[in-house]
């Protein structure tokens, strides 16, 4: 059975009741709600009486029709009095790794990975798209995927750069990288909105973070010897006028000491455009208000915090 024939059961699965008898015995309503399919769900056996597992279990013994996966997401009551329909299991995000920074919260990789392993995360892949060198102002940009028990697989991309990491991990950026398309692929796996702690620069990329920053000290007042006056300077000749040349403009002086993004950093940024929906226009037009430059002239270092805008804008 493919990751695709898997995730596809696996979704119908989830829209089935579940029913265990006194005896142990499980149950499973079609999708109609007018057949109730038996389910043999042991240690050592997984069987259900449907036309599908009695046909694709000639061919392949661990075949799981979408009744038996019903079953597999489900907890036991554990009270066998009566029959009883069983609730699905949905396992949450342990509190312990939710951190709260000026009414903002923030979730840990670590309590990501837990709930990752509790909802059957069976896989992870991470392709590293751009190693930091000079030439790309040191940027690293990987792509993560998630897989999951029922083939379902969630895909986002990550990055760093010495502007937008602690001084502390600025030598680990490919793994810095690696850590933050874990991280955001795995909180569209297990659709939770709060942003990873570890995709932050620092504590104060924290919206409305002001406390703790210390005050710049003002400068400290120097007792001056007073001078005696200078005397007056001797008249120079002057000297002939020199055209000099017209200043640069913003987008010259940018494009021409500023390394442009790599392709790595252009991909990225179509790529989350699509994901989010939004117009090759309005990429243009965001562009231009907040660096006021087009997205072709952008620096290596303008694409990293652009594409770190798109992120969050998630």
């Amino acid at each position: 059975m493919t990751a695709k024939e898997l995730q596809k059961r696996n979704n119908k699965a989830e829209q089935l009741r579940v029913l265990q008898t006194e005896d142990g015995q499980f149950f499973v309503e079609s999708e109609k709600g007018k057949i109730l399919y038996s389910v043999m769900f042991t240690d050592d056996q997984m069987s259900c009486t449907c036309g599908d597992f009695a046909k694709n279990s000639k061919r392949d013994p661990n075949v799981k029709c979408k009744h038996i996966l019903a079953v597999m997401n489900s907890i036991p009551s554990g009270q066998l009095e009566a029959a009883c329909f069983l609730d699905k299991h949905t396992p949450k995000l342990d509190e312990r790794f939710v951190i709260k920074i000026d009414g903002h919260e923030f979730v840990r990789f670590q309590g990501l990975l837990d709930i990752g392993h509790k909802r059957g995360l069976t896989q992870i892949e991470v392709e590293p798209l751009q190693l930091p060198t000079s030439d790309n102002g040191h940027f690293a940009v990987c792509k993560a995927t998630i897989i999951g028990r029922g083939g379902e697989s969630f895909t986002d991309i990550g990055d760093a750069n010495p502007q937008n990491c602690s001084s502390k991990v600025a030598k680990h950026l490919l793994r810095l990288a690696s850590t933050r398309s874990i991280a955001r692929a795995l909180r569209a796996y297990t659709n939770i909105g709060m942003t990873c702690l570890e995709e932050l620069a620092d504590l104060n990329d924290v919206e409305g973070k002001g406390e703790g920053k210390a005050k710049p000290k003002a400068p400290r007042k120097v007792a001056r010897k007073a001078k005696a006056p200078a005397a007056e300077p001797k008249p120079e000749p002057k000297e002939p006028k020199v055209m000099t040349p017209k200043p640069a403009s913003a987008k010259e002086k940018a494009t021409s000491e500023k390394p442009k993004m790599s392709e790595a950093q252009k991909r990225a940024i179509y790529n989350l455009s699509r994901r989010r929906g939004i117009s090759v226009e309005d990429l243009e037009a965001r562009a231009m208000e907040t660096y006021g430059l087009e997205l072709e002239d952008l620096s290596t270092a303008d694409a990293s915090s652009f594409i770190r805008n798109l992120q969050q804008a998630a």
